[in-house]
């Protein structure tokens, strides 16, 4: 008998919290030539507004997560400073079995999937690596992000 194959998991982007999601674009376009961005997605259900920027030179492709009003999730992680940066996302096929291969690893799930809106309302998933770091799977494999020139 084989051993189940573990999912695929295609890199997305790196999460940073931040508390002006212009101010955080305008460093980052100077700081590491990162020039272009997607639009800003207001996703009331995430309780977050999020931009995705991109370099030429090879820069990872960046996530900058600001809250939507007081109650949003990140709020505290920015009132404590801690967590800014946040997490590493990845795109699978399957969530459930991406989810499931994250558990029998060890990382524990920090709530249910949520629709993303980002993502077309795909659902994504956060879950807490043993190494005290943030992993995020999205349901949405062949998902492109649309960055302004």
């Amino acid at each position: 008998m084989s051993a189940p194959t573990s999912p695929t998991l295609l890199f997305d982007h790196i999460g940073l919290v931040v508390a002006d999601i212009d101010a955080a674009r305008a460093h980052l376009t100077t700081t590491l030539q990162m020039d272009r961005w997607t639009h800003i997605t207001h996703d009331a259900g995430l309780g977050v507004s999020v931009q995705f920027g991109l370099g030429e030179n090879g820069t990872p492709c960046f996530e900058l997560i600001a809250p939507l009003g007081e109650a949003s999730p990140i709020a505290r992680t920015l009132a404590q400073g801690r967590t800014i940066l946040n997490h590493i996302a990845y795109r699978v096929d399957d969530l459930a079995a991406a989810a499931e291969h994250l558990r029998a690893q060890g990382c524990f799930p920090t709530g249910d999937p949520a629709p993303a809106q980002a993502y077309g309302r795909r659902n994504v998933q956060f879950f807490l690596s043993p190494l005290r770091f943030i992993i995020e799977l999205i349901e949405a494999p062949g998902h492109r992000h649309l960055f302004q020139e």
